[in-house]
């Protein structure tokens, strides 16, 4: 064998390992790629749950102060509450410190309400102090004025939140059956801006339920 044969021979090895190294490259980039696409789309994984930048926590109907404790602050002993409670779990302070007559009163109205085919969800019921400060600093933040943000969020000093007297009902058709019925319960809504917003006035078994302030501005409650 020449050298220039042989020369050529080890030029053309060397060119088929240039060739199978890039080859591995491109696949092992191509593997790497499809994997963290699929880590990043599966509901098991922690990383695609993470919420979106632009997420913000005041996205909710007006006033409804409800569901997550502010800034992973407080908690669900202060009365923060996840989706889905009803008004029979029992595993939450949020539900079980509420006025034990108003309690027993919304679990009545709900049993014959699932008749209708209707559930009882908890948006939020009674509130630490802590957690009811929070939110009312929030709403301060929210609507630019504490005037704007008292149509809204009472202080922990005022709110029947803070002392159990008060739940928030969710979902639409809950409320609607509640505005239909509640009174046969002695369940009023106090407020005109919150139909989610109920409070016990047992008189209003016999004599109905009061009218409703706008908001909870114009509640004397709310001026002590």
């Amino acid at each position: 064998m020449t050298y220039s044969q042989s020369a050529g021979k080890a030029a053309a090895r060397r060119t088929r390992s240039a060739v199978l190294a890039a080859f591995v490259a491109i696949s092992a980039t191509v593997v790497g790629v499809l994997f963290w696409q699929a880590l990043a789309s599966s509901p098991s994984s922690s990383w695609a749950s993470l919420p979106s930048a632009s997420a913000s926590p005041t996205d909710t109907p007006e006033g409804d102060h409800r569901r997550t404790a502010p800034k992973g602050v407080l908690g669900e002993a202060d009365g923060a509450l996840p989706d889905g409670v009803t008004v029979f779990d029992d595993g939450y302070p949020g539900v079980t410190k509420l006025n034990p007559e108003l309690l027993e009163a919304v679990r009545e109205a709900a049993t014959d309400a699932s008749g209708d085919g209707v559930t009882f969800y908890v948006n939020s019921g009674w509130r630490s102090a802590e957690l009811q400060s929070q939110l009312l600093r929030e709403a301060v933040a929210k609507y630019g004025s504490e005037e704007e943000a008292a149509r809204w969020v009472a202080t922990a000093d005022t709110s029947p939140h803070v002392s159990g007297d008060a739940i928030d009902i969710g979902q639409d058709n809950a409320t609607t059956w509640l505005s239909e019925h509640g009174a046969e319960y002695g369940l009023c809504q106090i407020y005109g801006n919150e139909p989610w917003h109920y409070e016990l006035r047992p008189e209003a078994v016999d004599d109905g339920c009061p009218a409703m302030y706008a908001d909870p501005a114009h509640d004397p409650r709310m001026r002590q």
